[in-house]
């Protein structure tokens, strides 16, 4: 969901984001091709390969539709919670779900006893992102909407470190360029995960040596139970608003209306 990244992102601090951050950011603005080659040298700094830099930034050009729509976005909830779950949570969408809860019982168990994340709790979340992976994950070329945005002077460090942490799933293999595609903030995958948060939280679920949070249902799952896990999220705690766990959920989301229809579709999930 683009408004659940777009708030974590406005409002992280560039702490969070440290172990990707240029040592000295780009300047923004100006000649895009002269800020490419600039974030280039930023990128072959932090250890990324002259081969992926050529790959992924050669003929890079600005994006204007997404310099547009990063400027009209809404970042707030302008719905109270009853009408906001009314839109996200319906009975096609609680079917949808328990069908998945049952379709992957037994890898569901095993990150549960591994992370400590209850299954309903990423099911919801899986079915409000991407609807299970059936639905949007986005259609935009991953590094040249971040490209856009960096030199965009706003939130330049932000997006600059979003972009290297992008180089840094491809030089992992983790995904192709051809497969590096997202959303308008360079949201990735299944549950959509900023590319920092892919470099920081992402598991290699099903073994196969690549995390991949766009085909694989196992490293997509272990992923976004591993975030929630990092942050302090507790098995057999309740995760209402007030909970500990619920404030474990910020670093998923910092809205609190989103928060709390997570924990309302897992609720309905288990029948409660």
């Amino acid at each position: 969901m683009l408004l659940r990244r777009l708030a974590v992102l406005l409002a992280a601090s560039l702490s969070a984001f440290s172990a990707t951050s240029p040592a000295q950011a780009a300047r923004c603005g100006g000649d895009f091709n002269t800020f490419i080659t600039n974030v280039s040298a930023d990128a072959q700094s932090a250890g990324i390969s002259s081969s992926t830099i050529s790959q992924a930034l050669s003929g890079v050009t600005l994006d204007p539709a997404v310099l547009a729509f990063d400027r009209r976005q809404r970042y707030t909830f302008n719905k109270s919670f009853e009408q906001y779950v009314s839109t996200r949570v319906g009975a096609g969408r609680i079917n949808g779900g328990r069908a998945m809860l049952q379709r992957h019982a037994a890898l569901l168990s095993k990150i549960e006893q591994q992370y400590g994340v209850p299954r309903q709790i990423l099911v919801a979340i899986w079915g409000l992102e991407t609807d299970f992976g059936k639905g949007d994950m986005g259609k935009l070329p991953v590094i040249r909407t971040l490209a856009t945005l960096a030199h965009d002077c706003r939130r330049t460090e932000l997006f600059q470190t979003e972009l290297l942490a992008a180089l840094k799933i491809v030089e992992r293999g983790d995904l192709s360029l051809r497969d590096l595609i997202g959303a308008f903030a360079g949201e990735i995958g299944q549950t959509q995960f900023l590319p920092s948060s892919y470099i920081k939280y992402g598991v290699d679920f099903d073994g196969d040596g690549r995390v991949d949070l766009r085909h694989s249902t196992a490293d997509v799952l272990a992923s976004t139970a591993n975030l929630l896990h990092s942050n302090g999220f507790k098995m057999g705690q309740p995760y209402d608003e007030g909970s500990a766990n619920f404030e474990a959920m910020r670093e998923w989301n910092r809205a609190v209306i989103y928060r709390k229809t997570i924990g309302y579709y897992a609720d309905q999930l288990m029948g409660r």
